[in-house]
């Protein structure tokens, strides 16, 4: 059906039945342990032509680099950089990477340059949002795009040539303390705020580790957690590994305005309501006529314009909905309607407004 291709139903936004169980671990994280975000600036060399030798941050690194290898410029000399490029390094340092590991990095132009394609970036460090170097970044960059120009201005570009990944490229040379193997609690947060998860994920952990598991709010639980750090690895392994059922999330529409998308979650019901839904439709038609003076006189050929109006409202149809109708049913009524996309905003928000639709309407 045409409606059907503009209403997605979002299983993962909500259950109409109980939603089958699922892993601690899929419901939250650990406080502390996570992700840390990198970044740098470097140089790629080795490319065909296709640098961005205008850039004065590009020549300045230049000159950085050569003279950390002995070769100091002669001042007033700018080189010619067609095959270099200036770079952003960015990279996530994962939770307890430790000195010696690799990590992978993502490479992105700066300035000018057209494509990284069989460009080596030089040795660069990576730091964090507290300024120290956790990482130092090298190696051969990975292009997934091309890009091809001519002379005569013509261009032929797939996907994007100017950002590249070197798949290890950087080499992790100091940890970030977690506090995981001293702090007397561990917490664990939530994806989403919500009571009855957080306290159906307690009842579960201390029905296996009894004294172990209370919740501070709808978010977060803390854990009491033993000495060692083989015991904590041991306890948190297991606790993520429990099976529970989460509770049903609040009724929500989401509706993209934009893009005509219509995303309902299954616990969506409605009150008695009865909907009409008419297309007017207008329809305007344009018949000129050549218009020729008389001979021997002193007129000039003229276009007279004919239009035509017509007005036709059509489609006016009127279907009701039983108090506590569910997706299924609602879908089925708007499709009687023939309702698309566009129409079906209107009549949501209308529904919301009469107090028949009981779920949270959210307009992006």
């Amino acid at each position: 059906m045409r409606f059907l291709l503009h209403l997605v139903v979002a299983a993962l936004a909500g259950c109409a039945i109980p939603c089958a169980a699922e892993r601690v671990r899929d419901l939250g994280t650990f406080e502390g342990v996570r992700a840390n975000q990198l970044t740098g600036y470097g140089i790629v060399v080795g490319l065909q032509g296709t640098g961005d030798d205008n850039l004065s941050y590009l020549t300045q690194a230049a000159k950085g680099v050569t003279h950390r290898l002995g070769l100091p410029l002669p001042p007033g000399v700018a080189p010619g950089l067609k095959n270099a490029a200036a770079v952003i390094i960015t990279a996530e340092l994962p939770a307890f990477a430790k000195p010696g590991q690799r990590i992978d990095i993502t490479v992105s132009t700066l300035g000018k340059a057209k494509s990284l394609r069989g460009g080596t970036l030089v040795l660069a460090p990576l730091v964090g949002a507290d300024g120290e170097i956790y990482a130092m970044a090298q190696g051969s960059v990975a292009v997934g795009g091309l890009g091809v120009s001519a002379r005569d201005g013509s261009q032929v570009s797939v996907n994007v040539p100017t950002v590249g990944r070197i798949a290890g490229g950087a080499t992790v040379e100091r940890s970030v303390a977690s506090g995981f193997d001293l702090a007397p609690v561990a917490r664990f947060n939530l994806h989403g705020s919500d009571f009855l998860t957080a306290s159906r994920i307690r009842d579960a952990i201390e029905a296996r580790f009894p004294g172990t598991a209370r919740v501070l709010d709808g978010v977060t639980l803390e854990l009491v957690m033993p000495s060692g750090s083989d015991a904590r690895s041991a306890l948190l392994a297991e606790i993520e590994m429990l099976e529970i059922a989460p509770a049903q999330v609040p009724a929500r529409v989401i509706i993209n305005s934009r893009t005509g998308t219509v995303v309902m979650n299954g616990a969506v019901r409605l009150s008695s309501a009865a909907i009409s839904h008419g297309k007017l439709v207008v329809r305007i038609s344009e018949d000129p006529a050549v218009v020729q003076p008389a001979p021997l006189s002193a007129g000039a050929t003229t276009v007279e314009q004919a239009s035509g109006i017509a007005v036709n409202e059509a489609g006016d149809r009127l279907t009701v909905v039983e108090e506590g109708a569910n997706l299924a049913e609602i879908v089925d009524a708007l499709n009687v309607l023939g309702v698309g996309a566009a129409d079906l905003v209107v009549i949501l928000e209308g529904l919301k407004q009469a107090g028949a639709l009981q779920a949270e309407l959210v307009v992006m």
